[in-house]
């Protein structure tokens, strides 16, 4: 099969032309930039992509992990990856220089990471939880503390995961019963246990760094009650060296669908009596600590999602341009006539277009939700940082959840394009399946995200985070009216959108009445719609860049590339988006059916 992971013309698009990242330069933070640091960083990462990552993808889940007597060994051909990742300096890409950060803007960031989660997310995984970690302490930390544990985190040097889920609290956080109490060396005793931990425990770093959620005796109950703490699993002594093991032990070590080379762990903390933490922002603090990292967090876990699906495509069309089946179906009846590529079948076709429809339109939202990250930190005009800051807070669940969902999807329809071949083990689809499907599932179910989605993005703040995300729409659709080009597509999206908005605050207006759980009840398939709306949204903004392209004579040899970008907005809007209609019509508030039904009626 091609060593192809991600479509690199389609990256520099979406970074050079739809979003013109150069203009990060003007600001002083990435002063000493300039456009071509930033390609050679990303260029970077597509060679250790392909060349050392890529080749561990298969091994490492066919390898597996091993668990005995609390110990986890990961698969041996991680080691080598982890090393070249450390060397590479590859875990702080976005966090501050004086730590051991690289500084770069969130958009390359997540340039960089589409190649290398495409290339194997287990191996990803441990340089992503150590980042998040490292991106709470930096917050919220104080000076000791980040000079502890921050330069450490960002090396690869230790790692990180994130102590949230237990047995009887798992979306429920409010519910969780792990306790802290205040030691008179002003650490604190950590006593409980928590489930479903990824990378809980393993053996490429000399140390990992547990955020905690613990609940301090004498707190509030339900979730105001949450604080944060730094647990490692061996002790740091102020001086940075080691002190002794800090009771936190893995207990078990759960057997998944995929993601095999990575341990999703049961840990116990404090079961002698000797696990202590370090307290991380104010007592109380926790939720909100942890709702800060979540956006960040929720992007990658889509960015997971969409680069399966990029990579399900990308084999996919390889296949589909070899694999000779059947006869042209112009000569049909002539028995003289030899096999053609399946990619000359209509239906191929349609299942492919369909693919690079949502894979484009599922990059470019992710991208441009990076993007907004970058112009909060780089606009000096208050409203424009208001305006990014909504659009990060009312994409981030569809980012999440939407992604998702349809990455999934991809697969499963990459798969259909390799026939039974792709059921079996000898190509890679059966793997990307079962790898992506856990992005639907952690970090927030997309059930909560869409209950979020409603009841806080939607519904919050008055409206202003919907009023944000219908404005940048608007551009796309002004933009074809008032230079003539692709009309009839922004008149279709125009359409929809209204309808969308409509019921958004509809039912946004209903979670505050007697039809609440009715409301809550459409709130997936809300979402869903807004998702079908964001990629119309996107395609089209392309296809006017490749239009403009084409128009200037600046396609050369680029010409069916920028083809393609309109084929695939012509495609979802003519015949996806409609769909999205059917869908609105049939999200019912009143008495709806999913909020009334007995239990007994199941």
């Amino acid at each position: 099969m091609v060593d192809v992971i991600a479509d690199q013309k389609d990256i520099d698009f979406v970074l050079y032309e739809q979003l013109n990242v150069e203009r990060f330069l003007k600001h002083k933070k990435y002063s000493d930039f300039n456009k071509k640091m930033f390609k050679m960083v990303i260029s970077e990462a597509r060679n250790l992509a392909i060349k050392e990552i890529l080749p561990t993808y298969t091994e490492c889940d066919q390898e597996g992990l091993k668990f005995e007597n609390g110990k986890v060994e990961v698969p041996k051909c991680l080691k080598r990856v982890h090393k070249l990742l450390m060397e590479g300096e590859w875990g702080a890409l976005t966090a501050d220089p004086e730590y051991g950060g690289q500084g770069l803007p969130h958009t390359i960031f997540q340039a960089t990471f589409d190649y290398m989660i495409g290339a194997n997310y287990v191996a990803m995984m441990y340089v992503i939880l150590g980042h998040g970690a490292g991106k709470m302490i930096d917050r919220f930390g104080t000076e000791s503390q980040k000079e502890l544990f921050l330069e450490k985190l960002y090396s690869l040097q230790w790692g990180g995961t994130m102590l949230l889920t237990e047995p009887g609290a798992g979306s429920d956080l409010g519910a969780l019963e792990t306790s802290a109490e205040k030691l008179e060396d002003d650490t604190y005793s950590i006593v409980g246990n928590k489930i479903f931990i990824s990378n809980g425990e393993q053996n490429l770093t000399e140390n990992i760094i547990h955020p905690v959620l613990a609940r301090i005796k004498g707190a509030p109950a339900g979730t105001k009650g949450i604080s944060l703490f730094i647990v490692p699993k061996i002790w740091v002594n102020g001086d940075g060296t080691f002190g002794e093991s800090n009771d936190v032990v893995c207990t078990g070590v759960e057997e998944k669908l995929g993601l095999h080379g990575s341990p999703t762990c049961s840990i116990s903390l404090g079961s002698k009596g000797k696990c202590r933490g370090i307290l991380l922002g104010k007592e109380n603090q926790g939720m909100q600590i942890m709702f800060h990292m979540m956006n960040g967090v929720r992007l990658e876990v889509g960015t997971q999602a969409y680069s399966h699906a990029s990579c399900a495509y990308l084999y996919a069309l390889e296949y589909a341009k070899t694999r000779l089946q059947g006869k042209s179906m112009d000569k049909s009846s002539d028995v003289k006539v030899s096999q053609v590529p399946i990619i000359e079948h209509p239906d191929v076709r349609r299942m492919l277009l369909k693919m690079k429809s949502y894979v484009e339109g599922l990059r470019s939202l992710a991208f441009f939700t990076a993007f907004c990250f970058d112009m909060i930190e780089c606009s000096e005009n208050e409203d424009e940082k208001s305006h990014y800051s909504n659009l990060v807070e009312i994409l981030t669940p569809i980012v999440k959840a939407y992604s998702s969902d349809r990455g999934f999807e991809i697969c499963a329809e990459g798969m259909q394009v390799f026939g039974g071949y792709g059921y079996t083990r000898e190509y890679p689809m059966e793997q990307l399946l079962r790898d992506c499907k856990i992005a639907s599932i952690y970090e927030g179910s997309n059930g909560i995200q869409a209950t979020d989605f409603l009841f806080r993005k939607v519904g919050g703040q008055n409206g202003i985070m919907l009023e944000a995300f219908v404005l940048e729409i608007k551009k796309r659709i002004d933009y074809s009216k008032e230079n003539n080009i692709f009309v009839d597509l922004a008149e279709t999206l125009e359409k929809v959108l209204k309808k969308l908005e409509n019921k958004l605050r509809d039912s946004a207006q209903s979670v505050k009445t007697s039809e609440y759980k009715s409301a809550f009840a459409v709130a997936s398939p809300l979402l869903d719609v807004t998702g079908d709306i964001v990629m119309a949204w996107h395609l089209l903004w392309r296809a006017q860049i490749a239009d403009a392209k084409l128009a200037g004579n600046n396609g050369g040899e680029n010409v069916d590339f920028y083809n393609g970008k309109i084929m695939a907005a012509k495609f979802f809007i003519k015949t996806i988006l409609p769909v999205a209609t059917g869908k609105l019509d049939g999200i019912v508030i009143n008495e709806n059916p999913a909020a009334t039904i007995n239990e007994k009626s199941f």
